[in-house]
């Protein structure tokens, strides 16, 4: 049961993540920014608030473990998060110059123009959407990755054997 808390309070983070970074993102492909410059930009902005609320909220810190060092946590959390970034950012080429989603966009597209809304086009569209299926495959195993390895504290007693044994 702790683990299911854990990951809804992940999932909890990982929304407001992908707001802040979607946001950012539409903004810029809006805007007729690069869409490779959009996400990049997102992911940037959108892992300092996840390294502040994962260490906060989610994976709060035991105070019976050793203690964890904010920058390394932080640096980590760069990492555990940049494999699903690299991940998002080939899918998106595949999605987007490879596979042309924007094409199958297009009737929506025509359908939003004639209801007033001009500004979201059949790229626009299919760039949203194309992100959007990315983030229901990225995000489990973003969540192992923070829990298993970013967010890990280790026992004092089997930390500090671990110590001796590499002095040895």
């Amino acid at each position: 049961m702790k683990h299911i808390k854990q990951f809804l309070k992940f999932g909890l983070v990982g929304l407001s993540n992908t707001l802040i970074s979607e946001v950012i993102y539409a903004v810029i492909v809006c805007l007729k920014g690069h869409y490779l410059f959009a996400s990049t930009t997102g992911f940037v902005l959108s892992i300092f608030n996840a390294y502040y609320w994962n260490n906060r909220y989610v994976f709060k810190e035991d105070e019976s473990l050793e203690k964890r060092v904010w920058w390394k946590v932080l640096i980590k959390t760069f990492i555990a998060y940049l494999w699903g970034f690299l991940a998002n950012l080939m899918l998106l080429v595949l999605w987007i110059d490879v596979l042309h989603i924007a094409n199958y966009m297009t009737p929506v597209a025509g359908l939003l123009s004639r209801w007033g809304i001009r500004f979201l086009d059949a790229e626009v569209l299919g760039n949203l959407f194309a992100e959007g299926v990315n983030l229901v495959l990225i995000l489990p195993m973003n969540y192992l990755v923070n829990k298993l390895w970013a967010f890990r504290q280790r026992n004092e007693e089997n930390n500090s054997a671990e110590k001796s044994i590499d002095k040895l």
